[in-house]
């Protein structure tokens, strides 16, 4: 059911589950349709329309659209006609189609209008278009009219291939058809296949189909009986629709008109005439898809039509009874497929009469036959219509035919000698066709065979598929051998009868064996399924290696989960039904025979293997055990309910690894037929499971909310044997066995390194009880005797994991032993059998105690068996070669070779002998005598010789033997009922055991002992036999080797600590030096007072050549550093609450606030009315396109960086980074970086002196300062470090655009590039400020530590700005500290009240002579606060009303004449306000912004706190500032002790003042002249300003003190809200819905992302949206894919994406359609790397993006 936006938000969903979806090509709505919904689910519209009577409409009013309509339509389809030419050579011209659509798109729209209409007009439409009469009139190219006789005879031409028959086809053939329209139908298969009346003479035509390649093939023709006749027909057409919709077919689905044909469906007459139309042009439909160039678009487009109309179980039912529906779908599959069948060379390739699909053909390789296989599937899941299907033999017989053009496709040949040279990539189309057009119906016909009533169907099915098999042996001459080297993954005929199988004993209790074939069909059906699986392990073997990789993605896809469900498990449970009803030896041998390890069985030491490379030996024979495991313990479909299958998928998949939501398999297959039962998907989950909500590193890297597996299911659930079936790669069951360990350990349940733990299977079902017999032969008990042997003796190609499976299957056979044996049975006579018995009985209980005394084995003459032996054949010296490895203690590994046992082989021979004799008389025809040499015991070869070994052994004796030698002791086993009897009355044996090897045996022994007393006694017996003392013997080559291994190891540890003491040791002294480099200011002023004078130059480490040295002129350091421009102060904003995402059309934001705005006003304002020169010193500039220069605190000789960037411009293999650029990367820590600030030499000692106190007077200062300023700087000798400095300030000015430097009325002024330069430095401090958190409370070093390069930074900046002298006239500091006597001398510049003081500062600072006095900064900011202060007294002045002013005045000019007069606010406030009277400034009306701030009452403490505000910002900076040129920590403080803390830091505050409570900001200032004095000077300037410009005067006085911190726009909580307000959103440059839309998360505007439309000088939207807002860095959400994509400069990347749904998930490019909801600590990681400028160091994939983003 689908619904459209629209009705979705106005009906009540909440709680539901549902996915949205773009629909690519249209749909209709699902909405008011009672068949497809409840009516309760109806959105308010149509529930209003469904309950109240819709009133009819007037005849009148209709009566012209009936006249109108068939005549439109009419001119519509001739149109359609005229502009069809039949396209020569099969190549229609799609630019001729185009054109003629595009013509007639208004007739189609002007349709769509109509059916937009209602009901009403809709019915007059169905009427027009199918009535008979009207097109019979109309169409019939009967008249005069010379075009209309052209276009009906175009039309008859078109019509003439809709048949399934081509005239071609028919001469191909040699065939003449009588009737016009009908056609042969090949099918593979019996000529009597099709059993219906009427048949007989026609199907036995044989054809040598030479055309095609096939060979000899039957052909069979459909029964007209049964089949509809129109099927094959050429189509004849009676009204409107359904020529419509045959033109709509040639003309390849038109979007308009499929839009069209779509809308009309609410019709209920319309809806039932469509589909009838529709299923009548299938065929045609089918042909024309195969010959579409553009067959994806077309298959969606058809199936957006049949999805509508399929889907209605009532209609499809109808449809299927009418007009054979069924019939036609199968009959059209198959034809299709017919077009692309190639032999078989499976098995006989010479004589195969088989056909199968080609994989390479288009029709597979693109899914050509989605669309119609789609369909097949939808009818098949109403019941009405797949019981109609099970019911009807023929249609079964004619499905088994398609089915079997799969069975064996895509065939695999080993390559064995050189590497293939083309590796084909048809596998994934075989996975493809096999899952969609054989295993999906099958799971769909399986959905209607639960309950018992409808066995009948599965008999059906049962019955066609077991003959199309057995036609399907017959055709490809299988007897009983597989041939060799050659596999297929498909054998989808095995799998229909397996699946049946299964559903038949699980849900409709049918009896197993009435269904199952004889002995030796399940002989052969046993073959191929086993074949796939030995293939399997010769694959992870990299056997087939020389057939490329393709091959491993075909074993990794069978397993894979959205095929396992129909691929490997009804394989494994198809061999388990054989398993189950074989005889049990027959099976085990053939298992071993195909897994080619049957040479490798043999006692003794060295063998000869015919069939298998010796290094492919070990991880064969691990296949062979584990598939036996995976058989004998797998109860998928032998008795676990759905449940229970369920959970097990779900633990397999978590133990692999922790998951997402949408990576558990919700049902392994979606159509896999398992439905969560009792319990639902989300209850099971939070069972098994426990939630991990999304996790951000610090690295950056974002995880997705993950499940991972409870404690209790690691304890008693996790399965190895499921995790072995379910992994695509080994190392999956790697990664779950380290998780299960680590649990152990960390719960403390088991220390050592754990075994895959042994769990306590489900019950089988009665029916498969016969499973079990595998466990109970003799054939399994010898294999298993004689690997505990072998791994006892060490021989070789033997592993761990081999141990580990034999002892699985021996305590799978203990857990499922037959009832208890007679225990009084005598053990005396056993131990006298000779050698060819071996085991006595099948029980594997008591062959557990069988001695086995000698065996006889073929071994090769240069075995060490044959040598020690004498020539007689006795028995009693063969010992001797068998004793020696006998007592080796240690497991080895190694590879070599061993001899056979007893024949595996033909042991399976005279089985397989006895069975088919059983079955028939023709044995002696039926084994060939070939196959049988080829895999018979390899004793024809000269060099083999035959040997007697002395054992003496049995299981038990060999598992204790083993216990001794895993523990490494002698006697290590101490059977625990001697201790305590009640083990063995009540044995508490868990379903679940943690442990290792040694574990498992004492589990297995204390089993054997529970049932049998014999085995009790017999093992207390060989315990008791004390092994006699062992003598000093030769160490073996191997143990030596473990030996030395463990001497090494031990070596390697030592030698490993002393490393990483030293290591420790040298890092602990770097981390001492590289405090003292990269912070030389640190050390405080009293140390420096006490220490000795000594000179100790700053020393920096060079990462690059090693060398540590101090930074010279000649050979300069520089530290690496990234230089980038950044706009986030611009984006500071003064409104507390942040700013939201608009999403709807009311919300908009205005950048007026923006803190860039504000001072990009001020600034224009002020160059309005001064002096250009004079106004660029009085703001800094930066806020926008600042440039912000950060470190990662490595240094490197600038030399040796310029060889570094010469290496890296050579290098090739470049990712990420544009070297041409000056980018790379921190030799170090990869850091990116794009540029080298240079270090200044200079020595501790000079600072120390500069920070002494001294006792000069402030005038002293004051004119020291004076002096230093008139001194120019002169360009510095040219040298290495100097021409660095520049190089250096190039880079810092290239870094940012023109725009952002150029502010001077007069382009290229020097004074832009004085301002520049000191807004660099105060763009740096004010965003270290940021990132403290806008304030100083918190003190301490840098925020980045020792990653501060602002010294550095300070010295280059210094160096430039000296060399511009600053005209006396203009120099502020005499302003600032001294009288002018002539007021009219200096007119030049009235303003200093209007400057901005900290830029003030940085200009003071930054033009006298480096390295600075710490005297002279206190002097100058001292002297600077003055002029802070009297200008917050200006604002304050201009800020409070008229009545205030007045009070203030007369209150403090009462203090004026006190003796602290000067430090009272209250005497200077009073003064300001006089002063500034005098002009015109408060005569104009209160502005309304103005008085609106006065309204409230200013009180003296609020007017103290105004005050302390407006200067905190100065301070801040200063206090840094301070800290960068001299050192020492920042103190820590409350925020409302800030001012107070701050200005003590600076010098400010005197040193007599100690009481805090009486504290004023006044009490700060120290003038450097008469305060009053001061004071009328500069409000005079101010005053006669106001004469001018009045209304400028108070707009420029009051500065915005207090920004909030930059932030991103505020998103809403669910993402729908701005995907519905976005994605059909125009955009405001080309007025389009852009394809790729995408919006700004700084500032919010909308944008195309690579949109061509809106593309300026080869720069698209989104790039210069990035230049425009960020400087270079763009945020921009993609509203399509809900991904964040960054732009830095030249590069991208994708960030994330910040919207997750309820699992924690992302939802990339919405494919999952689940509701999104903002995660807000993602977005506060993102605005924090926006804010911290560290997108280049923690995404680590970027790209360029040409400007095109």
């Amino acid at each position: 059911m689908s619904l459209c936006a629209e009705c979705f938000h106005q009906g009540e969903h909440a709680g539901h589950d549902y996915n949205m979806f773009r629909s690519q090509a249209g749909g209709a709505c699902d909405c008011g349709d009672g068949n497809v919904m409840r009516e309760a689910g109806f959105c308010k519209r149509h529930r209003m329309k469904s309950s109240s009577n819709v009133p009819c409409v007037p005849k009148d009013l209709l009566m012209m659209s009936e006249l109108v309509l068939p005549q439109f339509i009419f001119s519509l389809i001739q149109y359609l006609r005229e502009g069809y030419n039949e396209p020569a050579l099969d190549l229609p011209s799609e630019k001729d189609l185009h054109r003629i659509l595009q013509m007639l798109e208004p007739h189609v729209s002007f349709l769509e209008d109509l059916t937009k209409m209602g009901g009403a007009m809709r019915s007059v439409l169905t009427q027009v278009l199918t009535n008979q009469q009207f097109y019979k009139d109309l169409s019939s190219g009967v008249g005069e009219n010379a075009c209309a006789k052209k276009s009906h005879e175009k039309y008859l031409i078109a019509l003439k291939g809709s048949g399934l028959a081509f005239p071609e086809d028919k001469l191909a053939c040699g065939m003449q058809e009588q009737a016009s329209g009908t056609s042969t139908l090949a099918i593979q298969g019996l000529a009597g296949a099709t059993t219906t009346s009427g048949q007989g003479e026609s199907s036995d035509e044989e054809d040598q189909d030479g055309s095609q390649g096939v060979g000899k093939r039957k052909r069979v023709k459909l029964s007209s009986s049964t089949k509809d006749q129109s099927i094959m027909d050429v189509l004849k057409h009676k009204c409107f629709l359904e020529e419509l919709l045959f033109w709509t077919i040639k003309y390849e689905f038109p979007q308009k008109m499929v839009t069209f044909l779509l809308n009309m469906l609410p019709d209920q007459d319309y809806k039932i005439a469509f589909t009838k139309t529709f299923v009548q042009h299938y065929a045609f439909i089918m042909k024309t898809l195969k010959k579409s160039h553009e067959s994806d678009t077309m298959s969606n487009r058809i199936v957006h039509i049949s999805v509508q109309l399929f889907s209605n179980e009532e209609l499809a039912r109808q449809v299927t009874e009418e007009c054979q529906l069924l019939d036609i779908m199968v009959t059209v599959l198959l034809y299709m497929m017919e077009s692309c069948l190639i032999k078989s060379e499976l098995q006989d390739e010479e004589n195969s009469l088989h056909v199968v699909v080609n994989c390479g053909e288009a029709l597979l390789k693109n899914n050509t036959y989605w669309p119609l296989v789609s369909d097949f599937i939808n009818i098949l899941s109403h019941q009405s219509v797949a019981k109609k299907f099970l019911e009807d033999h023929s249609l079964l017989v004619t499905w088994m035919n398609f089915v079997s053009f799969f069975q064996g496709m895509n065939l695999n040949k080993r390559e064995l000698n050189e590497h293939v040279e083309f590796e084909s990539q048809t596998y994934y189309a075989a996975f493809a066709a096999e899952l969609e057009a054989c295993a999906q119906p099958m799971w769909g016909l399986l959905s209607h065979c639960k309950v018992r009533e409808t066995q009948e169907y599965t008999r059906n099915v049962v019955r066609y598929c077991l003959e199309a098999l057995q036609d399907w042996f017959d055709a490809i001459n299988f007897v009983d051998e597989p041939a060799p080297n050659q596999v297929t993954f498909h054998l989808p005929l095995h799998r229909y009868y397996a699946m049946f199988l299964s559903k038949a004993v699980k849900c409709q209790e049918l009896d197993m064996d009435s269904i199952l074939p004889d002995q030796e069909m399940l002989m052969k059906l046993m073959i191929h399924p086993l074949q796939i699986q030995a293939s399997l392990s010769e694959i992870h073997s990299n056997m087939w290696v020389r057939n490329g990789l393709q091959i491993k993605g075909q074993a990794m896809t069978y397993v894979q989960s959205h095929f396992c469900n129909s691929m490997i498990d009804p394989d494994i449970y198809l061999l388990q039904v054989c398993a189950s009803r074989l005889d049990p030896d027959y099976f085990i041998s053939s298992v071993f025979e195909r897994f080619k390890v049957v040479d490798l069985l043999t006692m003794a030491s060295q063998h000869q293997n015919t069939v298998l490379d010796s290094e492919h030996e070990r991880s064969m024979l691990e296949g062979a055990l584990t598939f036996l495991v995976i058989l004998l313990s797998l109860r998928l479909h032998l008795g676990m309910t759905d449940d229970e299958i369920l959970r097990a998928e779900m633990v397999a998949q978590l133990c692999m690894n922790d998951r997402t939501h949408n990576h558990i398999p919700e049902n392994p297959n979606p159509k896999s037929g398992i439905v969560p039962g009792s319990l639902s998907f989300e209850s099971m989950l939070s069972a098994v499971a426990d939630f991990k909500a999304p996790v951000f590193e610090p690295g950056g890297s974002m995880q997705q909310g993950m499940y991972t597996p409870k404690a209790d299911i690691w304890d008693k659930e996790f399965d190895p044997v499921m995790v072995i079936l379910r992994t695509v790669y080994r190392r999956d069951v790697q990664s779950a066995m380290d998780r299960y360990t680590a649990f152990l350990k960390q719960s403390g349940k088991f220390p050592g390194n754990p075994w895959p733990p042994y769990k306590k299977r489900t019950p089988l079902h009665p029916s498969y009880k016969g499973l079990m017999k595998l466990l109970h032969c003799k054939t399994l008990h010898i294999v298993l005797f004689t690997l505990l042997y072998k791994i006892l003796m060490d021989h070789q190609n033997l592993s761990e994991h081999v141990l580990c499976m034999v002892l699985y299957l021996i305590e799978l056979g203990l857990e499922d032993s037959p009832e208890q044996e007679s225990d009084e049975e005598d053990s005396v006579g056993e131990h006298e059998r000779c050698h060819d018995s071996w085991f006595p009985d099948n029980n594997l209980v008591s062959n557990m105690r069988h001695f086995i005394n000698y065996v006889r084995v073929r071994v090769p003459e240069t075995a060490p068996e044959v040598k020690r032996e004498p020539p007689a054949s006795t028995s009693s010296d063969g010992l001797a070669s068998s004793q020696s490895p006998r007592r080796s203690k240690s497991l080895q590994r190694e590879n070599s070779g061993t001899a056979q046992v007893f024949s595996l082989v033909a042991e399976r021979r005279k089985k397989f002998q006895e069975i088919i004799n059983r079955n028939s008389s023709e044995a002696s025809q039926v084994v060939r005598p070939k196959t049988s040499m080829k895999w018979s015991a390899p004793g024809a070869t000269p060099q083999l010789t035959t040997a007697i070994l002395e054992i003496k052994e049995s299981i038990l004796s060999l598992l204790i033997k083993l216990h001794h030698k895993l523990s490494g002791k002698q006697n290590s086993y101490y059977p625990p009922w001697f201790d305590d009897m009640e083990v063995l009355i009540q044995p508490e044996i868990p379903k679940y055991s943690h442990g290792d090897g040694m574990t498992a045996v004492e589990r297995i022994l204390l089993k054997a002992a529970v049932q049998s007393r014999l085995n009790k006694r017999i093992i207390e017996e060989i315990c008791r036999k004390v092994t006699p003392p062992v003598p000093p013997k030769k160490i073996s080559p191997a143990e030596k080797k473990t030996l030395d291994k463990e001497e090494r190891r031990q070596k390697a540890r030592e030698r490993q600590q002393k490393l990483l003491a030293e290591f420790a040791s040298r890092q602990k002294s770097f981390m001492e030096t590289a405090m003292d480099v990269e912070s030389p200011d640190a050390d405080t002023a009293m140390e420096i007072a006490t220490s000795e004078q000594h000179v100790s130059e700053a020393v920096y480490d060079c990462v690059i050549c090693g060398q540590s040295g101090p930074s010279t002129e000649d050979r300069p350091t520089g530290l690496v550093v990234l230089l980038q421009a950044s706009s986030v102060l611009g984006q500071c904003r003064n409104s507390t609450e942040p700013k939201k995402l608009p999403t709807s059309e009311e919300e908009q934001i205005y950048p007026s606030d923006t803190c860039a705005a504000v001072h990009d006003v001020r600034l224009t304002t002020l160059q309005r009315y001064f002096k250009d020169s004079s106004c660029l010193q009085a703001v800094s500039i930066g806020w926008e396109g600042g440039v912000y220069v950060q470190t990662c605190g490595h240094t490197l000789h600038i030399d040796c960086h310029k060889s570094y960037m010469e290496s890296l411009r050579n290098d090739q293999v470049l990712q990420g980074f544009s070297v041409d650029k000056g980018e790379f990367t921190c030799p170090l820590c990869r850091q990116f970086a794009n540029s080298v600030l240079p270090c200044y030499p200079g020595n501790n000692v000079e600072r120390s002196l500069l920070q002494c106190h001294s006792n000069k007077s402030m005038q002293d200062l004051i004119k020291e300062v004076e002096e230093l300023q008139e001194q120019l700087g002169t360009f510095p000798s040219e040298t290495n470090l100097s021409k660095e400095m520049e190089s250096v300030m190039k880079d810092i000015k290239s870094t940012t655009q023109k725009k952002y430097t150029d502010y001077s009325k007069t382009p290229g002024s020097p004074d832009n590039d004085f301002l520049f330069m000191y807004s660099v430095a105060r763009t740096n401090l004010e965003l270290e400020l940021v990132h403290r958190g806008g304030n100083l409370c918190l003190g301490g070093a840098s925020t980045a530590g020792k990653r501060s390069c602002l010294n550095q930074l300070f010295h280059v900046l210094a160096m430039h700005m000296r060399l511009y002298s600053i005209d006396s006239a203009y120099n502020p500091w005499r302003k600032l500290t001294q009288l002018m006597q002539d007021r009219n001398s200096h007119s030049v510049d009235r303003m200093i009240l209007y400057r901005d003081v900290s830029s003030l500062l940085l200009i003071q600072i930054l033009t006298m002579p480096q390295p600075l006095c710490k005297e002279h900064f206190t002097c100058i900011v001292k002297v600077l606060f003055t002029l802070l202060y009297t200008q917050a007294l200006a604002a304050f002045s201009v800020k409070c009303s008229a009545e205030d002013r007045v009070a203030w005045k007369n209150s403090g000019a009462l203090k004026k004449n006190t003796s602290n007069g000067e430090k009272s606010w209250e005497a200077l406030l009073s003064h300001v306000i006089s002063e500034l009277s005098k002009g015109k400034m408060f005569e104009e009306g209160e502005t309304e912004e103005l008085a609106m701030v006065s309204s409230s009452v200013w009180s003296p403490d609020s007017i103290e706190c105004y005050l302390q505000q407006f200067c905190l910002p100065f301070l801040r900076i200063t206090c840094l500032l301070q800290h960068h040129l001299f050192g020492g920590d920042l103190p820590s403080c409350q925020e409302d002790e800030e001012f107070t803390v701050l200005t003590n830091c600076l010098g400010l505050l005197p040193s007599s003042f100690q009481s805090p409570h009486q504290f004023t900001s006044a009490s700060c200032l120290d003038w450097p002249v008469p305060a009053f004095n001061m004071i009328s000077q500069w409000c005079l300037e101010l005053a006669s300003f106001a004469d001018r410009h009045a209304e400028q005067v108070k707009v420029l006085l009051i500065q915005e003190p207090k920004w909030d911190l930059p932030c991103l726009l505020q998103l809403p909580e669910n993402y729908n809200t701005i995907f519905q307000y976005y994605h059909r959103k125009t955009c405001t440059v080309c007025t389009k819905v852009p394809k790729d839309p995408a919006v700004c998360l700084v500032c919010g505007t909308f944008v195309c992302l690579k949109g061509l439309c809106c593309k300026q000088q080869s720069y698209c939207e989104c790039v210069l949206h990035s230049q425009n807002c960020g400087a270079g860095t763009g945020i921009f959400l993609l509203i399509n894919a809900s991904v964040i994509i960054i732009i830095r400069g030249h590069r991208f990347c994708l960030w994330g994406s910040v919207y997750l749904d309820a699992h924690g998930e992302e939802d990339r490019d919405l494919r999952r359609g689940k509701p999104l909801y903002i995660c807000k600590e993602r977005y506060k990681v993102l605005e924090q790397q926006w804010v911290s400028h560290t997108f280049d160091h923690i995404n680590k994939r970027w790209g360029p993006h040409y400007n095109g983003l």
